[in-house]
C-alpha cells in the first residue's frame, strides 16, 4: 500500500501493508485470560527522487499502542486500545519528472482510543465497538456491532457485523474549511475447520462512503477533485495447513477488491509460522498487489516553465473529477516481511517484526501500470510486548 494519507488515520497505509494473517479460528468461547499488550511501530516511506531538501525521504510515523483484553465475568468481556501517531515528513514526489512540487514537511499526530464490549451467550457472542480518533486537521467517531454464533460442533462460525463512523475534514494548510465524510459498512463471513490440519474462512466486505472524500492537500499541487460518493466491495478468501512432521502452519489469503471508482485490485498473501525450539516462532511472508486505476487518475506532466500542471481536459471541463494521487493510480507492489516471537513462562511474550514494501507501475499484472511514476518503497517495524495471566 502507498503513504499513510494525510486525512483520516494517518496509520492507515502503514498498518495496511503486509503482516501477519491472522489464523482463523472457528470456536465462540469467553477467552479465559486477561492479556495486556504493548506494541511500538515504526514507519517509513520514501521514493529515490524527491522529498524534503531532495534527499528522497518522505512520510516517519512513530506510533506506540496499548491493548487489554479482560473477562469481567463468566459472559462478559471487555477490550480497550489506545493508540499515539506522530507523523513528520513531506509531500510526496510521486512522478518521474517533478518541477519544485517536492513541497515543504509537514507534521500531525494522532490519538485514538477503541471500547469493545463482548456477551457470550454459550455458541453466540454479540460485540459492540466505539472509536474516537483525532488529529490536527480530521476527527473521527466511529460504533459498529457484530454478531458470531457456531454450530454445536465448534468447526463452524458465522459472522455478521455492520459499522458506522461520521469524520470531519478541517485542513491546516491552503483554503480553511470544515467538511464531512461517513462511511457505513458491513461485512459477512464464515469460518470453517476444514480437517484436523486445514482451516477457511471467508469475508465478504461492503462500505459506503459519502461527503468530502477529496484529499485537500493533493490539491495544493495539482486539481483534485473526486466523487462525493463511493462503494467498495472486498472479498477475503484465507485457507491455513499445518504440517505435523514440519511443525509449521502455511497461511495463506486472496483478496479481491472492486469499486465504483473502477479501482480493482487483487492481492495473494502467504507466510510461514515455523515452531522452533525453546519457544520461538519465525514467520516469513510475501505479498503481492495488483492494482488498476480510477476513472478520474491522470498522469501529470510538469513543467519547468509552467510548474503544477492541470490535467487533460481540464480548461473546456473545470468540474469534471480529476485525480494524480499515486495511490489511484494503476500498479503492482511487493511485500516481504518476517517475524519473530519468543514466549516465556508465566504468560510473557514478545515479538518483532519488519517488512519491506515497493510498488511500481510497470509490476502491474493484468494491464499496463499507470506512467511516468516514481517507484514508491516502505519500511515498517513493530515491536511487541504480551502478558498474559
Amino acid at each position: 500500500m502507498p503513504t499513510p494519507a494525510k486525512t483520516g488515520s494517518i496509520l492507515a497505509a502503514a498498518l495496511a501493508l503486509p503482516g501477519v494473517v491472522p489464523t482463523a479460528h472457528a470456536q465462540v468461547t469467553v477467552p479465559n485470560a486477561t492479556l495486556i499488550q504493548f506494541k511500538y511501530l515504526y514507519y517509513r516511506d520514501y521514493q529515490e527522487s524527491g522529498g524534503v531538501n531532495n534527499d528522497g525521504k518522505r512520510m516517519t510515523v512513530n506510533s506506540p499502542a496499548l491493548y487489554l483484553l479482560a473477562p469481567i465475568s463468566d459472559s462478559w468481556v471487555f477490550e480497550i486500545g489506545a493508540v499515539y501517531d506522530s507523523m513528520t515528513g513531506a509531500s510526496p514526489y510521486y512522478h518521474t519528472v517533478l518541477s519544485g512540487a517536492s513541497g515543504e514537511g509537514v507534521e500531525d499526530k494522532r490519538l485514538a482510543g477503541d471500547f469493545t464490549v463482548t456477551k457470550y451467550f454459550g455458541r453466540t457472542a454479540v460485540s459492540a465497538r466505539a472509536a474516537y480518533s483525532t488529529e490536527d486537521d480530521y476527527r473521527s467517531i466511529a460504533g459498529g456491532m457484530t454478531l458470531r454464533h457456531a454450530t454445536p460442533d465448534q468447526n463452524t462460525t458465522f459472522t455478521i457485523g455492520v459499522g458506522y463512523s461520521s469524520d470531519e475534514v478541517f485542513p491546516q494548510d491552503g483554503p480553511v474549511f470544515t467538511r464531512t465524510k461517513n462511511t457505513l459498512d458491513g461485512i459477512a463471513g464464515i469460518t470453517q475447520v476444514l480437517s484436523r490440519n486445514d482451516t477457511g474462512q471467508v469475508n465478504l466486505y461492503y462500505a459506503r462512503q459519502s461527503g468530502y472524500l477529496t484529499d485537500p492537500y493533493k490539491a495544493i499541487f495539482g486539481v483534485d477533485q473526486r466523487p462525493e460518493s463511493r462503494n467498495q466491495l472486498a472479498l477475503l478468501v484465507r485457507w491455513n495447513h499445518y504440517f505435523p512432521s514440519l511443525n509449521a502452519t502455511l497461511r495463506s489469503a486472496y483478496r479481491y477488491y472492486h469499486d465504483d471508482w473502477e479501482v480493482d485490485a487483487n492481492t495473494v498473501t502467504a507466510e510461514w509460522a515455523q515452531e522452533l525450539p525453546q519457544g520461538f516462532t519465525l514467520t516469513p511472508s510475501a505479498r503481492y498487489t495488483t492494482q488498476s486505476a480510477a476513472f478520474f487518475y491522470y498522469d501529470p506532466i510538469y513543467d519547468a516553465t509552467l510548474g503544477v500542471p492541470f490535467p487533460p481536459g481540464y480548461a473546456s471541463n473545470p468540474n469534471a473529477f480529476y485525480t494524480s494521487d499515486q495511490r489511484l493510480s494503476a500498479f503492482g507492489g511487493i511485500t516481504l516481511g518476517v517475524k519473530l516471537a519468543k514466549t516465556f513462562a508465566e504468560g510473557w511474550s514478545v515479538d518483532g517484526k519488519a517488512e519491506y514494501y515497493e510498488q511500481r507501475g510497470d509490476w502491474r499484472i493484468g494491464g499496463d501500470g499507470s506512467p511516468g511514476l516514481e517507484a514508491f518503497k516502505a519500511q515498517l517495524y513493530q515491536f511487541g510486548v504480551n502478558k498474559k495471566f
